[in-house]
């Protein structure tokens, strides 16, 4: 049974009922927290309301409801759409921002949330909407490091561990997008194999032992590269970008033999050659390190690498 409202450990804010908005309010629930929520489209409340939620009819009564207020939004832009017209609420409110976001974006609206005396702690769900409530799930914090630990319980409410990365409200952001960077690139290349795979008769449960077992091995690599990259150590005594470009080239031309897209191994091959030609063929792939920190091309294909005035992306 749920706890009365005079029961409950406290009373929290959710805006923003997509997948892990309303995962994330269903925990606080089964927490005994009072939640309120806000979502333009307020049917995707109804479940909730039904539990106990209290359903607010617009952004600035939910973030006056509760001293903390949770954001799960689509982006930054959402984000100021929505709080934009509350901003008379904002004053004296912490906002755990746990919408995707660049590390720039998250500083440009901590300051804008600072700017209308709201504390902004910046946040990067590392689970799936099926973890959120789960004691092993966790979840970047950065900002002010006094509000998480005030409101510490909340936050170990939604994912069992709440990792503060610092002050700077960007970090985050970074970690967030980091692991971002391995997963879809890792996902891509497990969509990659399985295509190649039914190209020459194999199902993705044919080849799922043999991919675990290669997805298992890459910790130990992780570990070996860090410590020589940190020192600047790409000597090809373990390894030659020369073998390496080899082997990508070996990829590329099974999967044309194999009428199979290969946009991202010749990606890969692209940037192996591009090593190649820096004058890197005798040291290790791990050189290539430093041939992506030096890239000067656009960061966001989609806006030129463009910024707005506020701070947020152009998109």
């Amino acid at each position: 049974m749920s706890r009365t409202a005079t029961e409950h450990p406290g009373s929290v804010t959710v805006i923003g009922l997509g997948p892990m908005g309303r995962a994330m309010a269903g925990a606080l629930l089964d927490r005994g927290y009072g939640v309120t929520v806000w979502n333009r489209t307020a049917s995707r409340a109804d479940d909730l309301v039904a539990r106990g939620a209290v359903l607010a009819p617009g952004p600035a009564d939910a973030i006056a409801a509760n001293e903390v207020a949770i954001l799960s939004l689509t982006d930054y832009v959402a984000v100021r759409a929505v709080l934009e017209p509350a901003a008379q609420a904002l004053n004296g409110k912490v906002l755990f921002n746990l919408t995707s976001a660049t590390p720039e974006e998250a500083r440009a609206g901590a300051r804008w949330a600072a700017e209308r005396g709201a504390v902004q702690l910046t946040g990067g769900v590392n689970s799936p909407p099926s973890g959120i409530g789960q004691p092993e799930s966790v979840t970047f914090y950065s900002g002010p490091r006094e509000a998480l630990d005030r409101h510490r319980p909340v936050l170990e409410a939604l994912t069992g561990r709440a990792e503060h990365q610092g002050e700077d409200p960007g970090l985050a952001a970074l970690f967030y997008q980091l692991g971002m960077v391995m997963f879809w690139t890792s996902m891509l290349s497990f969509w990659q194999a399985v295509a190649l795979a039914r190209a020459n008769g194999l199902t993705a449960a044919d080849i799922l032992p043999h991919a675990v077992d290669t997805a298992d091995s890459l910790a130990q690599f992780f570990a070996f590269y860090a410590e020589r990259i940190d020192a600047g150590v790409h000597g090809g005594e373990v390894d030659r970008l020369a073998m390496g470009v080899a082997s990508a080239e070996h990829v590329l031309h099974t999967h044309a033999e194999a009428g199979v897209d290969s946009t991202l191994p010749a990606a890969v091959v692209d940037l192996f050659r591009r090593g190649m030609e820096g004058g890197h063929a005798e040291d290790s792939f791990s050189s290539l390190v430093e041939l992506l920190a030096k890239h000067g091309g656009p960061t966001d294909p989609g806006t030129d690498g463009r910024v707005r005035e506020d701070g947020l992306s152009l998109r």
